[in-house]
């Protein structure tokens, strides 16, 4: 049997580097993994480039680039450990990278240079690493903490961290792990669904815009209302079963189902005046018109649908016009459901925060701790949720 001082259980973007911080501090740690390859979203993240963090994030207050019941928790852990301090070590590793949008920061090179940087990180640090290998049993005992029945052997650990993920992308390895070890232990867990995830749309009233896959067009997308209401802007993508691109991704996190979205498909214009000007000067039809405000297949597909809308734009009633440009600013539209976890980013919902430090990670059973995705902590599209895997593992990882 083996013993450590600590057992990290998952080899992604959190467990690495939470092993590579302990092991630097000078534990004896093991870190292990039940995949056949390592960081798999690390490696598939940022179209293969990495989107590692985000220079925008405030750390004075974090808690408003992420959701959870209860977002405040991972401004402790956000404010002790920067954008800035991740990105110090990249560039220790000589890693270029450049920012791309909104403080998104990507690898000029492929994503495989951040695992290098954890995996050296964790050589420095003399983490053990067992993967494949997966974990059969965990008990506890007050006396002797954790015992861990792996396909290679029985450990034993004062210390169990767990940064397993989520169910996201189930392709490359996710599992509901991590929940089952909360409820072994009593842990409570906010219910986990979808996230930055395409939306689809069914019945007939999707029909006119089911031709328009492959088209994208920056809007303004929101949701909820009052004090609920969230919006973006920000690209969006037209899918042949409904909508993806950042602007679906961003507002899919806070959506629920039954919920309509509103768009906006020409953020900044005023389409009512501008379809009233065109109609005083203009004899073009009115699908030309409207081209210049919005992509050409866009408006042949919201005039199509109206007899009369289908003639020059001279020719049409005032109020035809002014229910088009409304449909334009705020076409309202409820999704019928996501692409599921196949597609998602990220897997809202977790380990119920309440259940763990926000100075620690460690839960209220004493020695086990979660960090990453797994918890109830979700950022918004843009490096955001890897920085929060950097920070929860450093927090954990310092307080082990």
């Amino acid at each position: 049997m083996s013993s450590f001082d600590a057992v990290v259980v998952g080899a992604g973007a959190a467990g690495l580097f939470c092993a590579a911080v302990a092991g630097q501090r000078g534990l004896k740690v093991l870190l292990l993994d039940h995949g056949e390859r390592i960081a798999e979203k690390i490696r598939i993240s940022g179209g293969g480039r990495a989107n590692f963090t985000n220079r925008d994030l405030d750390v004075r207050a974090p808690q408003r680039h992420f959701i959870g019941d209860n977002p405040n928790f991972c401004r402790s852990a956000l404010s002790r450990y920067t954008p800035q301090q991740f990105i110090a070590l990249v560039e220790r590793h000589g890693i270029a990278f450049h920012e791309k949008h909104k403080g998104q920061l990507f690898c000029d090179g492929p994503s495989q240079q951040i695992i290098d940087m954890l995996l050296a990180e964790c050589a420095s640090g003399s983490v053990a690493h067992w993967q494949p290998c997966g974990v059969r049993d965990i008990a506890f005992s007050d006396e002797g903490g954790y015992r861990i029945d792996t396909d290679r052997g029985e450990v034993r650990t004062p210390k169990l961290v767990i940064a397993t993920g989520g169910l996201s992308i189930p392709q490359i390895g996710a599992s509901d792990f991590g929940y089952r070890i909360a409820a072994q232990f009593g842990l409570r867990v906010v219910t986990p669904r979808p996230a930055l995830v395409p939306l689809t749309f069914g019945g007939e009233g999707w029909a006119p815009y089911a031709g328009l896959a492959g088209l994208a067009l920056p809007v303004q997308i929101e949701t909820g209302s009052r004090k609920e209401r969230m919006a973006f802007v920000e690209d969006l993508l037209f899918t042949h079963r409904g909508l993806s691109g950042p602007a679906v991704l961003q507002i899919s996190s806070y959506w629920r189902p039954g919920m309509p979205l509103t768009i906006d498909f020409a953020p900044g214009v005023e389409v009512a005046s501008a379809l009233a000007e065109a109609k005083r000067l203009s004899r073009k039809r009115i699908a030309n018109e409207l081209a210049a405000l919005v992509p050409s297949r866009l408006a042949d597909a919201w005039v199509g649908q109206d007899s009369a809308l289908q003639r020059p734009i001279n020719e049409a009633a005032d109020r035809a016009l002014h229910a088009l440009a409304e449909r334009i600013a705020r076409w309202q539209i409820t999704p019928s459901g996501t692409e599921g976890y196949r597609k998602a980013e990220v897997t809202a919902g977790g380990i119920d925060t309440r259940e763990l430090s926000s100075q620690t990670m460690e839960s209220k059973q004493p020695g086990l701790c979660f960090i990453g995705e797994v918890v109830d902590v979700t950022g918004w599209l843009g490096g955001y949720n890897f920085q929060w895997a950097w920070a929860s593992a450093h927090a954990c990882a310092t307080a082990l």
